[in-house]
Parts: C-alpha cells; structure tokens; sequence
C-alpha cells in the first residue's frame, strides 16, 4: 500500500475529541473512533478552492477565514516557506459534528498542520504541532488527543503545553448522545464563574486524579467516583435541557459515569466493552432527552489509540 502524498498532496485523518471528561476541565481529552478527513495540495499559485462533505459542510467558510486553512498557513510562516506556498485546494468529509464538543474545529486544526507538515517534508515532530495547534485553538485539551490519541493529561507551564497521552488499561465504550442543538463554547464559558471555592478546587482535583489513577491502573471500581465535577458541569447544566436526567438514566442503565462532552451540547457516558451495555445506555440516554422534547441521536465509540495519521491508498 502506497502511502498517499503526491508531490504538494497529503490525505489525513484526525478524530473528533472529548474534553473535560468530567473534573478534567482544559486539562483532560480523549480521542474517539469519529473521524474528519483531509485532502490538502498546496499550491504556488494564489487559487484557493475550499470544498467540504458531510456534517456542517453548508457552515464551513471557504475563504481564507477557513480554520483547516490558517492553520495551514500557521504552519507555512512556522518553518519559513509562506511565500512559496500562497494558495490550496481544501477537500474535507466531515463525521464530527459542530459546535457540539467534539472537537470539530480541533480536527480541522490538526489536519491542517498534519497535512502541510508532511507535504513539507515533516520539519516538526509532534510536539512542534501541539505547540501550534495549541496555539490556534486557545488551549490543548481537544488538539492533544487529536494528535496523539488515546487519553492527554496537558497542562501549560510558562506559556510551553506539556502533555502526557496514554491508553487507558481498561476498554471502554463512549456512548455520546448528540442532540439537535448547537452551543458555542463562547457561551458555555460565559456562563461560568470567575473564582470558585476552596470545597470546590479539592472536589474536582481530587476526582480528576482518581480517573487518571484508575485508567492506568485498570481499575474499573473507582471510575463511579471519578466522573462527578464541581467547576463547570453545575452552571452548563441550565444551556442542556435535562442534562441532569440523561446523566441519571445512563447510570441507571449501567454506565460508570457521565459527563459533558467539551463544552456540549453533546453528553457522553462511560461504560466497559465487557458489560455489552452500550446499547441500553445510548437508548436511556436517548429517551431521556426525549423526555426534555430535545430530539438527540446516540454514537457508540470507542478510544482512539493513534491520533493523526496520514492515510495510505
């Protein structure tokens, strides 16, 4: 199989993300089995053509304002060659939906700059990436998993991300609940509050190292502790009509956990692949949100273990 970069031409996969998993907020991501594809040619010319398939495709820009482009762009001032570069033909199939939190416009960040780096000749290293996607997006808790897959641990030390990706010792099953609704991250972090409290801090860091803990360790009997959060699900709960029953419905179902996905509007829960209950927690879910009058559908995923890759034909 011949791996598919044609002269100034890349075709990548990145998958979508979810953030926060809970008491992880702006530090914990994972990587899911949803996926965006690129098709990137850089030209020497000024043409600039940007055509995009399947979720959002009719809200995606196709000027230079487009995301997966200044990303590109980003990447062409990064190692010194924006003037040989000065336009592209952008084709995108997109699976993730938008404005959901799923990580739509982290996918299109990191396609961009995995594409243009390998049609490059790969100057920078996944780090190198990371650095500018984070750069981009404004923070590195959806672009880290997007890169490197599995679950990201990130923090920023002195304005340098520092992440730390892992496969979890247990295998899960995402079950994500998607409904039929739109929420800006510029919203859901309006709504939140400047300084919290004490209780709240050690509430939250406490549930986060416990997650942490039990992913690595594989120990499937403390994750039903480690999913609750104080920090942010609290105040988003009121922009998600019934977040508070599809949470108790995919418990009652049999989930370990359930949390906002990012920002939402999506909710994700958490079960093992050994407990086959994946189907009855997205029905729960679903009905849930009926309940509410919120139309929604159910993607069962699992965790991504490889981030970006450049595909092979």
């Amino acid at each position: 199989m011949k791996n598919f970069t044609d002269n100034n031409r890349a075709v990548v996969r990145v998958p979508g993300t979810s953030a926060n998993c809970g008491p992880g907020f702006d530090c914990l991501g994972v990587a899911t089995t949803i996926y965006n594809y690129l098709d990137l040619t850089l030209l020497r010319s000024n043409k600039f053509v940007v055509d995009s398939s399947g979720e959002g495709a009719d809200k995606i820009p196709r000027g230079k304002r487009n995301l997966t482009w200044q990303a590109v762009h980003r990447l062409l001032q990064e190692v010194g060659r924006e003037d040989e570069f000065k336009g592209a033909i952008i084709r995108t199939k997109n699976n993730v939906p938008l404005s959901r939190g799923l990580g739509s416009s982290s996918t299109a960040i990191v396609a961009g700059l995995t594409a243009a780096n390998e049609i490059l000749g790969s100057p920078l290293d996944k780090n190198g990436l990371l650095k500018l996607a984070t750069e981009i997006e404004g923070h590195p808790d959806n672009v880290a998993p997007a890169i490197f897959g599995g679950f990201t641990v990130s923090i920023m030390n002195q304005g340098e991300v520092q992440t730390f990706s892992f496969m979890p010792r247990i295998k899960l099953k995402l079950i994500v609940t998607v409904p039929d609704f739109e929420l800006s991250t510029r919203l859901a972090r309006k709504v939140l509050p400047k300084n919290v409290s004490m209780k709240d801090a050690i509430f939250n860091i406490s549930r986060a190292s416990m997650l942490v803990a039990a992913l690595v360790k594989g120990n499937e009997k403390l994750l039903p502790f480690a999913f609750d959060d104080a920090l942010h699900q609290p105040y988003r709960k009121k922009l998600v009509p019934g977040m508070t029953e599809v949470f108790d419905a995919a418990k009652s179902a049999g989930a370990l956990g359930a949390a906002i996905s990012g920002a939402g509007s999506c909710l994700i829960a958490f079960t093992t692949a050994q407990s086959h209950l994946e189907e009855k927690i997205a029905s729960a879910m679903v009905a849930a949100f009926k309940a509410h009058d919120v139309k929604s559908k159910a993607l069962i995923l699992n965790v991504d273990g490889r981030g970006a890759q450049i595909l092979k034909r």
